[in-house]
This record gives C-alpha cells, sequence and structure tokens, in this order.
C-alpha cells in the first residue's frame, strides 16, 4: 500500500507514528475514540475497542505492540508520545480547550500512574495544527491562556485593526508552543520534542475545521509500537 502521501515521525526503532493529509489512505486500522475537547485519558487495553467503547475520551495510551491509536484533527493539535525504556505510546487531542487543560501534562500522568513512565524517557511530536498567523482569537480565549499560566509574551501576538485579509488583525496564540511549553513542564527534555509546524489552515493539503467548516474531513493522527 502507497504510504507516501503520509506525514510521518522519526522516533526511532520501534515505534511507527504518522499525520493524513487529504488524500492519504490509513495503512492499517486506528482505534479512535469520540473526542468532546475534554481532558479524559483512556487506558488502550484491547485490541477490539470501539470508538462507542472511548466516548469522551481526547487521549489514548497503550503499552499493546502492534496496536494503533490515533486522534482526529482538523486545526487542533495532535501530540503523539512515546516513552522509550517502558515502551509506552500515546495520541492526544488537544485542541485550544484541550491545551488551556494541559491534556498533554494530563496524560503524562497517567502514563506514570499506570506504566512508570519517567518524562525525562519520553519523546514527543506535535503534528500538523492551525498555526499562529492563522488561529486570530477573541479577548476571551486569550484570558483563558492568561489565567492558567502560560507564557503569554511566547504564545499570544495582537497585530492591531489588520489589513482587511482573512486572520489579518486582532488576537492571535500559538497553540504548537503553548503546547511544547506544557510538554517541558511536565518534565520532556526540550530535545525530545519535535514540531512538524504544517499550518493546517493555510495548507490545502490538510483538513481544516476553519477554513472548510466543521462538517470537513479528519487528520488521523495515529502511533503504535511494532509488533
Amino acid at each position: 500500500m502507497d504510504t507516501s502521501s503520509l506525514v510521518k515521525y522519526p522516533f526511532g526503532e520501534g515505534v511507527e507514528a504518522f499525520s493524513t493529509r487529504r488524500d492519504s489512505v490509513l495503512p492499517y486500522h486506528v482505534i479512535q475514540g469520540h473526542q468532546v475537547h475534554d481532558r479524559k485519558v483512556a487506558v488502550v487495553d484491547s485490541p477490539l475497542l470501539t470508538r462507542e467503547d472511548l466516548e469522551g475520551y481526547d487521549a489514548f495510551v497503550t503499552s499493546l505492540r502492534g496496536v494503533a491509536i490515533g486522534v482526529r484533527t482538523a486545526d487542533c493539535v495532535p501530540v503523539l508520545l512515546y516513552d522509550r525504556a517502558k515502551k509506552v505510546v500515546a495520541a492526544v487531542h488537544s485542541g485550544w480547550k484541550g491545551t488551556v487543560l494541559q491534556i498533554s501534562r494530563h496524560t503524562i500522568s497517567v502514563m506514570r500512574e499506570e506504566f512508570g513512565t519517567d518524562p525525562e524517557d519520553l519523546t514527543a511530536w506535535i503534528g500538523p495544527a492551525i498555526g499562529k498567523k492563522s488561529f486570530q482569537v477573541g479577548e476571551e480565549v486569550v484570558e483563558k491562556f492568561r489565567n492558567e499560566g502560560f507564557p503569554m509574551e511566547i504564545i499570544w501576538e495582537y497585530e492591531g485593526e489588520g489589513d482587511g485579509s482573512p486572520m489579518s488583525g486582532g488576537h492571535h496564540i500559538d497553540l504548537f508552543h503553548a503546547n511544547r511549553w506544557i510538554l517541558e513542564k511536565a518534565g520532556i527534555r526540550p530535545q525530545n520534542i519535535g514540531i512538524c509546524g504544517i499550518d493546517t489552515y493555510a495548507d490545502p493539503a490538510f483538513f481544516s475545521a476553519r477554513r472548510e467548516g466543521v462538517s470537513c474531513g479528519r487528520i488521523i493522527n495515529s502511533i503504535r509500537l511494532l509488533p
């Protein structure tokens, strides 16, 4: 099967991880949940779990070899995690609400509690998501990030009135670096965090709810331990 259109992440030997483009075909079954922009984390302990079994979960963790877990995005931030020591992987759906809730940090806590993960053993990749220039928000969203202690000097920019073009002017939030900050705060070494940097709103090869509407397709962001 041709997998050349997939965005692949270099986690190293024994792990396979990717994000799909618009024209990608999944190379195998990926366990996914019904995401609700909250911070519940499911431990996937069976390859037979369905989306209905995983109602209300936005992050997934597993140590099962050969079992792919994934999250669906279309501007939201996908975060993929690999514990090199304990051989555990995680997939996290972190939209702006999940980012404010710091769902990635919560996921790492579940990995620690369930599998003994040390954050220093984690490698993380942040996949395609809406970029800072494209993510124009209202003051109320800015305040939510500020109230949760995010480093506003890094993740926030006010562009003034703009030039009338889409997404110009106003407040902008950098979700890539907001999530990087969460991962570093959780104890992952900075050199072990990668950001793919693809702006889904600006790149038509990827689905974007802001550009196309919420009924558009979804990017599948998957990770698995090889059999």
